[in-house]
């Protein structure tokens, strides 16, 4: 029998299996799953044999959810100890991902008629951003949306924006009319 607080070599660790039970309940029910699990189901594929658990809880704490872990900058990531540059990759391609399909939702679509899956959009592509950032939303004579670009990149506080160029990009286009767009970043 083992010390007290003294685990035997033959016993498995408390966590032995989480992953598997984790996929699991993520095959059976997605949306059920809390954004830390979620996270820890996209550190498996870098984190191998590791409780990764502790790592996602602290990436949602330190960054203020999920959301803000997959916008993070790759900086500020490197400093959190277990986040290599193939993790920050995956947070990368999961991120690029859920804009697309956000994207798909409003392109080539009345831009007008899905008025809240456009915000939503927009809220997703550029809610997390640190800097601020002036885009286009450009459309159709129907109000289907033909491109979204983003026209400008400023500092944290301070966007530029060029109307000349604005109008020069519509018109190259043939876009009917235009959406513009600025965010706030919070950081």
């Amino acid at each position: 029998m083992p010390e007290p607080g003294k685990r035997d070599a033959t016993e498995k660790p408390h966590h032995a299996g989480h992953r598997e039970r984790l996929r699991i309940r993520f095959n059976a029910a997605p949306e059920a799953l809390p954004d830390y699990e979620l996270l820890e189901l996209i550190l498996f594929r870098t984190i191998p044999q590791r409780d990764v658990k502790p790592l996602a809880k602290d990436l949602i704490g330190l960054f203020g959810g999920l959301a803000g872990v997959l916008h993070a900058e790759a900086q500020r990531l490197r400093e959190v100890k277990g986040i290599s540059d193939a993790t920050i990759t995956d947070f990368r391609i999961v991120r690029e991902a859920g804009l697309r399909l956000s994207q798909s939702k409003v392109l080539k679509k009345e831009v007008i008629s899905s008025w809240s899956a456009l915000l939503d959009y927009c809220s997703a592509s550029m809610a997390h951003n640190a800097l601020e950032q002036f885009r286009i939303l450009f459309l159709d004579r129907q109000n289907v949306l033909i491109a979204d670009e983003v026209q400008q990149t400023g500092t944290i506080d301070h966007t530029p924006v060029y109307p000349r160029e604005v109008v020069k990009r519509a018109l190259s286009l043939n876009a009917s009319s235009i959406i513009l767009v600025h965010n706030h970043p919070t950081h």
